[in-house]
Formats: structure tokens, sequence, C-alpha cells
């Protein structure tokens, strides 16, 4: 099953999607310039394979929820999240902000 969720930060209104997979759950929280997603995203992939595409994103892990997607600090994020000022250790909130 697949969950479209409207995720309030700083006053914006920002697309949550969860996707319930067996044994997993797939989260993620947008914004027209990049998201944060939960430990199945590859920032690797995305910084080495994908590098022309210059995504900004961010990888949190252990979070279940969207509620904790927001919270949890981020494990890794993308080199073009780095330009950003985006870090890892910053929450899913703190990031999203600057990618709006």
């Amino acid at each position: 099953m697949v969950t479209l969720e409207p995720v309030q930060v700083g006053g914006h209104t920002l697309v949550g999607v969860e996707v319930k997979l067996p044994k997993t759950t797939l989260l993620s929280i947008s914004t027209e310039k990049g998201y944060i997603m939960c430990g199945a995203l590859d920032v690797g992939l995305l910084n080495a394979t994908l590098a022309d595409r210059r995504i900004i994103a961010g990888r949190a892990v252990g979070v279940r929820t969207l509620p904790q997607l927001l919270a949890a600090p981020l494990e890794s994020v993308t080199l073009e999240a780095e330009k950003l000022g985006i870090v890892p250790g910053m929450t899913g909130a703190e990031a999203l902000l600057l990618m709006l």
C-alpha cells in the first residue's frame, strides 16, 4: 500500500510518502528541490553513478514513521545537499527547510 500524506515543516506543506512492503516500510518527505528518506536510500549511488543528476537528498536510519523521519538525525547526505549546508547529524526537518 502507498500512502501520500501532507507533512508540515516550518509553516510549509510538504509531501510525505509511505510505501508498505513485505517486512519493511519505505518513507520519504520531499520538497520541490530534494528529499529525505529512510535507510533504503543509497547515498553512495546518488553521489557516484547518478552524480550528473545533482540530487539533493538525505538518509536517516532506524525510522519507521514520517514523524520519526522528521526528527531523526541524518546519517548521510548527498554532495549536492552539502552545497546547501545540509550535513549529517542535522534533523530531517532542518534539512527540509534548507531544501525549500
